[in-house]
């Protein structure tokens, strides 16, 4: 694939994302229909309204490339390229008004073998839209990710001065296995985040807001877009795949940095005990 290809591609994504966001927008304040709650989830129905708005614009440009999507699948997404989409990432944030929510959009691209993480696919493409900042951000693997058209990169801080996003995901066993890593890690940061955008993480990790990013249990559509602009801004991003066909991972997403400073105070992030 090409560069220009490339670019033409992110053009799709951005355009998409913006729609999306326009919905979000307009939205934010809004009574939101319900489809799905549990005690730490929330499924809407402008989820998956945002998710198909999304679809048809992409396959509209791009017929022949499949979708994995948070809410619903298009197409053969075991193919060569992929779209993988999250059209709301942060929606219990959303659903409560607080405006801190995302549009994720990466295209991923089938590896001639897998890489070191185990993986069959490599995101090539991610975009970003915080439509409540009015914050684009963007990577196409080997160039400079960018915020707003500007480059980026992440920070040089070590551990002691670490801003560190923190996530619990959404059930007990996760909840109860990160715990230890917060309770030890608090006191040896600046000052522990959970902000409730996996996505949003990454990206704050990216331009250097944050120093690192935690999670045991996340989905493929939270970080695949966000996990690339991090590599891109000069980033670790570290993950370990879980169950096969459930797109999950542990990730420690970081400057480079603070992954072998956690390990060393908490041990590796292996909630399924693989690494031996």
């Amino acid at each position: 694939m090409t560069v220009k290809e490339k670019k033409q591609l992110l053009a799709t994504a951005v355009k998409a994302a913006h729609a999306v966001g326009d919905i979000m927008r307009r939205n934010l304040m809004a009574v939101k229909k319900i489809n799905e709650a549990t005690q730490r989830d929330i499924k809407l129905e402008l989820d998956l309204q945002c998710q198909r708005r999304i679809e048809s614009m992409l396959t509209r440009a791009h017929p022949e490339i499949a979708i994995l999507g948070e809410e619903e699948n298009a197409g053969d997404i075991e193919s060569d390229l992929r779209w993988v989409v999250d059209p709301i990432d942060g929606t219990v944030n959303f659903t409560y008004g607080i405006p801190h929510s995302c549009v994720s959009i990466a295209l991923q691209q089938r590896l001639a073998k897998r890489n070191r993480y185990g993986e069959d696919y490599e995101t090539i493409i991610g975009a970003v839209l915080d439509p409540f900042t009015d914050e684009l951000w963007t990577a196409i693997r080997g160039q400079t990710a960018k915020l707003n058209g500007k480059k980026i990169s992440v920070n040089n801080d070590g551990l002691r001065e670490a801003l560190l996003s923190i996530g619990f995901a959404k059930d007990a066993k996760t909840l109860e296995y990160m715990m230890p890593y917060f309770t030890k890690l608090v006191s040896k940061i600046r000052k522990p985040r959970i902000m409730g955008s996996a996505t949003l993480a990454l990206t704050y990790v990216a331009c250097g807001r944050f120093h690192g990013y935690i999670e045991s249990k996340v989905r493929l559509w939270d970080i695949a877009a966000g996990g690339l602009i991090v590599e891109c801004a000069g980033g670790e991003f570290w993950r370990l795949p879980r169950k096969k066909g459930e797109h999950t991972f542990a990730i420690i997403a970081s400057n480079g940095k603070i992954r072998k400073q956690v390990e060393r105070l908490c041990g590796p992030l292996d909630p399924d005990r693989v690494l031996g």
